[in-house]
């Protein structure tokens, strides 16, 4: 898998809707932000924590994805289509990035394809929660945090998706995945404007 970083853009460039997410309905995803995808989530650490600590602050809860496969049987296409390199469990490059603001008590769902949602019991959670606004941080962009994110729109959960919080092996990818979910799936946030919304 690809794992060269590029800048992030602002949402202003793609928005076409506006709207603000609700700290009492929302959760925030921070996906596979883990050693192995460290060179597209060393840049955005910043953001990615100050995303994490707006929403402490505005008391919306934290999950965690990991990507990782436990055998053979769990690679699906992704090992056909990357050639078997893969996030093997149990290796130090499966595990979350230590510069991460994570408390013992955020949840992690693991996961073995792009989507949190698939295979996961991750709807039956924030339904248990009553959540029904998701915000999408992560890596990358255009795979694992783009599925996630039209995965949750279908599902009926608005979507968030933070443009200076995500990241992946192209700008040109990046870019891309921004104005095709600011078109159909979800408004664009970065981390002012999450500020500035929960007036923190």
């Amino acid at each position: 898998m690809a794992t060269k970083s590029e800048p992030s853009s602002s949402y202003k460039k793609f928005e076409i809707r506006t709207r603000n997410p609700n700290p009492k309905t929302s959760i925030l995803l921070v996906i596979d932000a883990q050693n192995y995808f460290s060179s597209m989530v060393n840049p955005i650490i910043p953001s990615i924590n100050t995303t994490i600590d707006l929403c402490r602050r505005a008391s919306i809860p934290i999950i965690f994805t990991r990507h990782r496969h436990k055998f053979p049987a769990d690679h699906g296409m992704l090992g056909e289509w990357w050639n078997g390199d893969l996030v093997i469990d149990g290796t130090p490059e499966a595990e979350l990035m230590p510069e991460l603001d994570r408390r013992p008590n955020d949840a992690v769902v693991e996961k073995s394809t792009y989507g949190a949602f698939t295979g996961t019991r991750l709807e039956e959670r924030l339904r248990e929660l009553g959540v029904e606004e998701v915000i999408v941080t992560g890596v990358m962009t255009n795979l694992c945090c783009e599925t996630t994110a039209r995965e949750a729109f279908v599902r009926g959960f608005r979507v968030f998706f933070s443009t200076d919080a995500t990241a992946t092996s192209e700008v040109e990818l990046h870019e891309a995945s921004l104005k095709n979910l600011a078109y159909g799936f979800a408004y664009l946030v970065d981390c002012q404007r999450i500020g500035d919304a929960f007036s923190l």
